[in-house]
């Protein structure tokens, strides 16, 4: 027995290290890369290892209930101002450690959570709970885990009763049935939480990886070559699909929503809409919903790596079934372009760009600038009078379709400035003489129009080219291309950021985002992170100007139709109720919450402040009269070849003709007509 257990100990070290061994490899690669490519980078020093410490630490344990105070000071100690050291002499072992004592808190949770089964709770017994906006500091001892997990159940039991009915009488009537039946439910989740985080022995090789990375900017990450193809298929308006959307509801199950009856889940014959998913299963590896987190079900879903899925569905709370889906290369209807018609009498386009997608193989025009200028076309056909790019939500993609969007609405000259890790500057030139399309155009934007989307709005603003309408842009003015970190393997990649962009005015959008012409509020848009929220976002600066352009319209002239627009909406109700529920929702969100005391009535009483909050943002919409909204002649013509398109088609239409950001673009297009 002694020489089995001796020969067991000797195995588990020696793969200890060479994992270990395999993870610093990877780690001393990404450095080499990041230090002769980045865009700027920064020495593996002491700051390094404090972020990735402290940031590897609160993605294990966020709400401070696993570790031990005394488990994190040791960690702390060791590593938290020496991992760069570590890292530099082939010493990755620290990660071992870290995990180790990470499984064990694990399993001390399992266990005190299996023993609260069997014990009831004390509701009568005061206690409150505090929550915090920010990470605080490691509290757990030893004595207090049962404690610590008693009270985080019992507010989410509380929680889940005084979701159950917005009656409070009723619910202290069936209050002991009600109880018995969330606590079940509850524990029994939390444990399998924890299960599954066990079972699957979660590496933290990749947290590792990306923690390091994004220590040089928010931008730059690790890739596996199952999580680069997701992302590069992610750039695609065509990918592997199920042919089926799915949605949250009230209860956070996930709900088929609907289904292509051109894909794979419809040619099933099996799935139907209202479908619950009660687990996914690539036949490695099987996350069951309730008790895994929806990044997890959603990578699984979406990975180009999972060819085929095994979902298990209830219907109308039936038994459950197993339906086998191998999934096809679809068209991605919700990520592409589309266009409509707004008005008879003085008609204007409408185009929606849902993200810079772009054609990687290079062997067809199924790029998102081909997909536009194919719009405009039929637009054109129409005779309008104006057009509107709606950029709302673009969190951007190719940087390539972005420059050549510009060029076919910007006649020529330069279009950026470029500038890498050398300081040496290049000037982006518009690819194509002349343009696409020379009436007047209003661009959407709003805190979630990024990147490339931000890159284009910014050029066709400087060329007076278009009235930016909407709220400020989220801030990034980067570039990133993916590196293989071994090019004999090809198993390990790099998205690293190598570029800096700077428009033709010698300034940048980097850190601050894109101002519109026409400033307008949004819902939520103090709670969006922008990119100067990350604490390692590249700052703004700017250039000297150097270049020679032609502005298509005179700066006057915007100027003049953007006060007009701001004039007109000063007093809209629309606009300004927005702006008060906004401040509900920041003082909500970000007002230090005061203890909350652990019984039903307190909690009750948050969930209907909440509920009210949500009730009052679903419910609101624009009161004016519905746009005139319609297909192109040429659309309306496909529609009749392509019927299974004319869902999501009356779909997109509804939605614009209600839509307060467009009522007003259109107003300002006939303002511009009207200034001729």
């Amino acid at each position: 027995m002694k020489k089995i257990g001796l020969l067991f100990l000797l195995t588990t070290t020696f793969l200890f290290s060479q994992n270990s061994a395999q993870t610093c490899d990877i780690l001393n690669k990404i450095n080499a890369v990041i230090q002769t490519e980045h865009l700027r980078p920064k020495p593996v020093d002491d700051s390094l290892s404090v972020y990735v410490f402290d940031n590897l630490i609160n993605e294990l344990d966020p709400s401070r209930n696993i570790f031990y105070k005394t488990e994190y000071d040791e960690m702390a100690a060791k590593y938290r101002l020496n991992l760069d050291d570590l890292i530099l002499e082939n010493d990755c072992s620290f990660l071992n450690d870290i995990t180790s004592k990470y499984i064990a808190g694990l399993k001390r949770t399992k266990e005190v959570l299996e023993k609260m089964q069997n014990v009831p709770f004390d509701y009568s017994k005061k206690d409150t709970i505090r929550f915090y906006k920010k990470t605080f500091p490691f509290y757990l001892k030893k004595e207090d885990v049962e404690k610590v997990w008693q009270k985080k159940i019992r507010y989410q039991i509380l929680d889940d009763i005084a979701e159950s009915s917005d009656n409070l009488d009723s619910i202290k009537a069936n209050f002991k049935t009600i109880e018995e039946k969330s606590r079940k439910l509850i524990l029994s989740n939390e444990i399998c939480r924890i299960s599954t985080l066990l079972e699957t022995k979660t590496k933290q090789d990749e947290n590792l990886y990306n923690f390091f990375c994004t220590y040089f900017d928010p931008h730059t990450a690790y890739f596996s070559d199952d999580s680069k193809s997701s992302f590069v298929a992610s750039l695609s308006k065509e990918h592997l699909s199920l042919g089926m959307t799915v949605n949250l509801n009230e209860k956070n199950e996930i709900i088929v929503h609907e289904i292509d009856p051109n894909g794979p889940a419809y040619q099933t014959g099996q799935i139907k809409k209202g479908d619950q998913i009660i687990s996914v299963s690539n036949n490695k590896e099987t996350l069951q919903v309730s008790c895994s987190s929806l990044e997890s079900i959603s990578t699984m879903i979406l990975s180009e790596a999972n060819k085929s899925l095994t979902l298990t569905l209830k219907r109308n709370s039936g038994k459950n079934f197993d339906v086998y889906i191998e999934k096809q290369v679809m068209k991605d209807e919700e990520n592409s372009v589309f266009s409509f018609i707004i008005g008879k009498e003085s008609k204007i386009g409408y185009i929606k760009i849902p993200s810079f997608y772009a054609d990687l193989d290079g062997n067809s025009r199924k790029g998102c600038a081909d997909d536009v200028a194919r719009e405009v076309i039929k637009l054109e056909r129409d005779n309008i009078k104006g057009l509107v790019i709606d950029l709302i939500d673009n969190g951007g993609g190719s940087m390539e379709e972005a420059i050549k969007l510009a060029g076919m609405f910007v006649d020529y000259g330069p279009i950026s400035i470029v500038i890498d890790h050398t300081q040496e500057k290049t000037v982006i030139n518009d690819p194509f003489k002349g343009v696409i399309y020379r009436g007047p155009i209003v661009i959407l934007v709003n805190s979630n129009t990024a990147s490339a989307s931000e890159f284009f709005s910014s050029i066709m603003q400087d060329y007076n080219r278009a009235l930016l309408l909407g709220s400020n842009t989220l801030g990034k003015a980067t570039m990133q291309t993916i590196l293989s970190l071994d090019e004999t393997k090809n198993t390990d990649f790099l998205k690293i950021t190598i570029n800096k962009f700077y428009r033709v005015t010698g300034k940048s959008h980097q850190y601050i985002g894109v101002t519109p012409d026409v400033v307008l509020p949004e819902f939520y848009e103090d709670v969006y992170q922008k990119e100067s929220d990350f604490p390692t976002a590249i700052k703004n600066d700017s250039i000297a100007p150097f270049l020679k352009y032609k502005p298509y319209v005179k700066r006057s002239l915007i100027d003049k139709i953007a006060q007009k627009s701001s004039a007109r909406l000063a007093g809209n109700y629309y606009f300004n109720d927005i702006k008060k529920i906004n401040q509900k929702i920041d003082q909500l969100i970000n007002t230090p919450k005061a203890e909350l005391p652990m019984n039903l009535d307190a909690v009750f009483q948050q969930k209907k402040m909440v509920d009210s909050l949500w009730k009052e943002i679903n419910t609101f919409n624009d009161e004016n009269n519905p746009l005139d909204v319609y297909n192109s002649t040429v659309n309306q013509f496909l529609l009749g070849a392509y019927p299974n398109e004319k869902t999501i088609n009356q779909y997109q239409m509804d939605q614009l003709k209600i839509n307060p950001y467009l009522n007003e673009a259109v107003n300002i297009i006939v303002d511009f007509n009207s200034s001729k």
